[in-house]
């Protein structure tokens, strides 16, 4: 059985999709959040996983509070960090201390619009398709391996909010996928590539 810290800083709606897929040999064993009234810190405790919260506003620097966080999430020995909307720009420190076990979702089609307001920036850029990430985490922002992407067409008449819930939808799906895939030794980082082993080409054509 492998252990799971999944970091939030809202509702955590990827860190419930990822606890209700019961990954096998996977074990869900803490929801930490930088926010201390983060909606899915309740959500968590309800399901019987261990809770945490420490406010990044109580510390004096980004590199005091990475260095609480990292402590509290080494006592319960992760073999795998996911970020699933924690919303803070980790240290070099952190990155470096959970190495190719942190993995990241990101709500764009990297390596296009890292940072924030990415569904405005996309359709701000007058795109047809939009989607998000995983990948794994560097001290590079939004850079690491990518393990997975999905699509979804940008309507017409669509707002910032319309791609947001198109884009959820796809997340909620592929991040457990990505946390199931790394449990299952079916990642290989080779450069800025992540090899699947069990990989399936369908030679599929994306349009929109």
């Amino acid at each position: 059985m492998k252990n799971i810290v999944i970091l939030i800083s809202g509702r955590g709606s990827n860190m419930q999709a990822i606890v209700n897929t019961a990954i096998p040999n996977a074990k869900v064993v803490a929801v930490l959040s930088n926010n201390p009234n983060a909606a899915g810190l309740a959500w968590a405790a309800e399901h019987g996983i261990a809770t945490a919260a420490l406010n990044h506003k109580d510390f004096a620097n980004r590199m005091d509070f990475d260095r609480a966080m990292m402590q509290l999430i080494d006592e319960y020995a992760p073999d795998l960090v996911v970020l699933a909307g924690f919303m803070r720009i980790l240290t070099p420190e952190f990155c470096a201390h959970y190495e190719n076990r942190c993995i990241n979702i990101h709500p764009s089609l990297l390596p296009s619009f890292t940072g924030l307001h990415t569904h405005q920036r996309a359709l701000d850029e007058g795109c047809r398709i939009s989607g998000c990430t995983i990948h794994f985490v560097t001290e590079v922002l939004d850079n690491g391996a990518i393990i997975a992407q999905g699509v979804v067409p940008i309507l017409d008449n669509d707002t910032a909010d319309d791609i947001a819930t198109r884009v959820l939808k796809v997340e909620h799906q592929l991040l457990p996928q990505a946390v199931a895939d790394f449990i299952s030794g079916n990642l290989k980082i080779v450069g800025k590539r992540v090899i699947k082993s069990n990989q399936v080409d369908d030679s599929v054509t994306l349009l929109a």
